[in-house]
């Protein structure tokens, strides 16, 4: 039904975004919705997702993204929140490679996938998403992760477990992360994926 909706950012939370388009806001859920600014203005491609208790958005940066998105939904265990904690890591090609690879070990590292769960992505999609997402098959996680200029960390921190929370990871798992990273002063968006390389070694 939706492709993309161009609009500006009014509202960004730990679980969703909403961009207003002509007077409406509509509430998009996004992986990362710390990526995205108040006040900016920005494409983003839709899925709208149906079912018969239950109607929504959700939101990527990309079309791969999105390809990848709806791959992830046709996998029987995994569900609209679930396909989003794994596109959360930000590094979609981590995640193709993982499948490739039948590297099930980093699979069941995300909320929600446990062994059966990663098996049947990979019998799923393997040798299925070079055409969804030809692009992000050489990169991985990005190591560098750059500081912040602002100073005021804990704040972006506690946003940053929350929108982890609101993925499914459990408060034992970010209790752990937030520790070591509780020294650092990085953006919101920056804590989100520092977390999430920490989680998946």
């Amino acid at each position: 039904m939706y492709d993309f909706i161009k609009g500006i950012i009014d509202y960004v939370g730990p679980e969703y975004i909403v961009v207003e388009n002509v007077g409406i806001g509509y509430q998009i859920m996004t992986p990362n919705p710390f990526i995205f600014s108040q006040g900016s203005e920005v494409k983003i491609f839709i899925y709208h997702y149906v079912r018969e208790d239950t109607a929504a958005l959700y939101g990527f940066n990309s079309r791969e993204e999105k390809a990848l998105y709806t791959k992830l939904l046709n996998v029987t265990g995994i569900g609209p929140k679930g396909a989003l904690a794994i596109l959360a890591s930000g590094q979609v090609g981590q995640v193709v490679q993982a499948i490739e690879n039948e590297d099930e070990k980093f699979l069941v590292k995300f909320p929600g996938v446990g062994k059966k769960t990663a098996r049947q992505m990979i019998l799923d999609l393997k040798g299925k998403l070079e055409n969804v997402v030809p692009d992000y098959f050489p990169n991985l996680f990005n190591d560098g992760v750059e500081p912040a200029s602002s100073g005021a960390h804990s704040d972006e921190l506690d946003e940053a477990i929350q929108a982890l929370q609101a993925l499914g990871y459990s408060d034992k798992e970010l209790q752990k992360v937030a520790s070591k990273l509780d020294s650092e002063q990085l953006t919101t968006e920056q804590y989100i994926k520092k977390a999430l390389q920490m989680m998946l070694r």
